[in-house]
């Protein structure tokens, strides 16, 4: 286990005043939802208005906006909110490979952020929470937090109850959790495992949950500096091999990891999944604000 202290999770007023103007995206209806006060991508009958679209052969004519036409001489349908609240599921590697990186830029600090960031987002949206670490075939899972009020709950859990270690079995850990998932899941992990999950979050986009996958990695994963000859010894079994690190080598990494990260975020497409690669050193106001809202994990 790494020597980097856990720091209290504390984000400041503004980034907080953020957060709330946000709310999940869910990608896929489900039963047995309560109504509540989120917003969903979904199109539905409620009264809160959410855009315009061009009109389409076999829209209801009760959905024009003939004010809109009027004006533009053009036919538009207005769409409508569906307002429902929904359990998020955040599934959190915990394994020895993710307690790397200095300081901020450790993956496993990172990842509990990003964690209560996104939890705050559900929480101050009414809807509820559940933490789930997945590194090795145990899981622990936290206990349902719900409401604002329960934030400091949620960022005391991934700041006292995670402890990193042991080997990454991405593909049993999500195969047990699948189950349990009643909602949106979101995993943060740096997908270092044989088969990076793959069959895992098959197992849970199978299972009709609305799945995306947040893929950190550290700047000296990313960009390795490090040169001459090693012995590298791996994070989680303590294997080691002996390397001579030139920029040839370098290079090839460089190309071999691009080649990695392509073929994760094609594959997730293709199964209907956000995939969204961060590094470490990227601020979480970067990530929310940016890639997750352009990937509509967040709106």
């Amino acid at each position: 286990m790494s020597d980097t202290a856990v720091a209290p999770i504390v984000f400041d007023e503004v980034f907080l005043h953020r957060l709330e103007r946000l709310a999940l995206t869910v990608r896929r209806s489900r039963s047995g939802q309560d109504i509540g006060d989120r917003r969903s991508p979904q199109r539905g009958s409620s009264v809160e208005f959410a855009d315009f679209r061009s009109y389409t052969l076999g829209d209801d004519l009760r959905r024009v906006d003939w004010n809109a036409y009027a004006r533009l001489g053009k036919l538009f349908v207005r769409l409508y909110h569906d307002e429902q609240n929904t359990t998020l599921h955040l599934l959190l590697d915990t394994s020895a490979s993710m307690d790397w990186g200095e300081g901020e830029t450790n993956k496993l600090l990172w990842g509990r952020r990003l964690a209560a960031a996104l939890g705050y987002i559900a929480l101050a949206g009414q809807d509820r929470v559940v933490v789930t670490t997945v590194a090795a075939s145990a899981v622990q899972r936290s206990t349902l937090f719900h409401g604002v009020r329960s934030a400091r709950r949620l960022f005391s859990f991934l700041t006292d109850q995670i402890s990193p270690g042991g080997e990454t079995d991405l593909d049993t850990a999500l195969r047990q959790v699948t189950s349990r998932v009643k909602g949106p899941a979101i995993l943060i992990s740096d997908l270092l495992c044989p088969g990076w999950g793959e069959g895992g979050l098959n197992s849970l986009r199978n299972a009709g949950h609305d799945v995306s996958v947040i893929h950190c990695l550290s700047p000296a994963e990313m960009d390795p500096s490090f040169r001459g000859d090693l012995r590298l010894i791996d994070r989680e079994t303590g294997t080691g091999r002996d390397v001579t690190v030139d920029e040839h080598l370098l290079d090839r990494y460089r190309a071999s990891l691009a080649s990695w990260r392509a073929e994760l975020a094609a594959h997730c497409l293709q199964q209907g999944m956000a995939y969204i690669s961060a590094r470490t050193d990227e601020t979480l106001e970067a990530l929310v604000l940016g890639s997750l809202r352009r990937e509509r994990v967040v709106t």
